[in-house]
């Protein structure tokens, strides 16, 4: 069964309980991902780069994000951008609702 992927115009609530955990795609185009995230307190996505730019929105609680050279924590209504390639990796600290958002490579004619 396919996903539901949002259409354009339609509201979407994010502000969901963490209590509804797993991954949601919200919407997908050829320029974009935007994906909703929950995650139960001691939740861990191991270290890994995306060729892609991206954000992390903590909607709901906190997470401890492992950045090369360090670790930063986001809170409730924190955001964070990191480029292509950058290594990341995520530890919910409390139950936590994110927003991910993926900016895709745009295809030029050659």
């Amino acid at each position: 069964m396919a996903l539901h992927h949002a259409s354009s115009g339609e509201v979407i609530d994010l502000a969901a309980s963490a209590d509804q955990p797993g991954t949601r795609a919200i919407v997908k185009t050829d320029r974009f991902e935007a994906i909703r995230l929950a995650l139960g307190q001691g939740d861990t996505i191991p270290a890994h780069r995306l060729a892609s730019q991206i954000t992390l929105h903590c909607l709901e609680g906190s997470v401890s994000v492992k950045v090369a050279g360090g670790m930063l924590t986001l809170g409730t209504g924190q955001w964070v951008f990191f480029d292509e390639n950058a290594v990341h990796g995520i530890d919910a600290v409390t139950d936590s609702v994110l927003l991910i958002t993926i900016m895709l490579p745009i295809d030029t004619p050659t």
